[in-house]
């Protein structure tokens, strides 16, 4: 049977483990921000929350920093002014957040499309690829259907099988690409944080 005590030693070993492994990666990034892209549904945000929580980073959402700036939500820039011009605001902003500080971006969607902000993320950050096959993206936006603009006009897998021909070669233009496959979302944190170590490791 396990004593109080060697539970307290055992918690406090993990509790030192996490931060020594946080401090090697936050080290290893030496002032870069961390940017999560992918699909709608694939997990940026919830995630994205946990990983930077761990890592002492702000949490940004791209999104609602566009908000923000517009005094108004996506669906109405969108559908106002049209996608063009939201791409136009929301390169501003991402320039915006990561020229100011180190922090964890979760883009929108579409945004790493754009070869500007894809320039705006190498100059300033990691960029960081959450994939997640169809089915698990199509489970995940159904909860959440009015706050997905471009899932509104049609059949959601149709839009989602067509976004995904046109987005994965631009996505896997990322410098590092973690695969989402269910399971917790502590799960999935752990995960991300180990590839981030093994990607940022220093060559011995």
């Amino acid at each position: 049977m396990v004593s109080k005590g060697q539970n307290e030693q055992i918690f406090n070993a993990m509790a030192n483990r996490r931060q020594s492994r946080a401090n090697r990666i936050l080290s290893q990034l030496d002032g870069r921000s961390i940017v999560f892209l992918g699909m709608m549904g694939c997990g940026k945000s919830a995630i994205g929350k946990m990983v930077a929580r761990r890592l002492g980073l702000e949490f940004v959402d791209a999104d609602t920093e566009i908000e923000v700036a517009a005094g108004r939500p996506v669906a109405d820039i969108f559908e106002e002014y049209g996608e063009e011009e939201f791409r136009r605001l929301e390169e501003k902003v991402i320039e915006r957040v990561l020229a100011e500080k180190p922090v964890l971006l979760a883009l929108g969607g579409g945004a790493f499309m754009a070869e500007p902000t894809r320039e705006i993320i190498e100059k300033y950050g990691l960029s960081v690829w959450i994939k997640a096959d169809l089915n698990l993206l199509l489970e995940r936006v159904g909860r959440r259907p009015g706050k997905r603009p471009l899932l509104s006009k049609g059949n959601p897998k149709e839009i989602f099988e067509n976004l995904l021909k046109i987005r994965e070669p631009v996505y896997a233009l990322a410098e590092l690409h973690i695969e989402s496959k269910g399971g917790t979302k502590s799960d999935m944190r752990n995960v991300v944080m180990d590839a981030l170590d093994e990607h940022l490791k220093v060559p011995t």
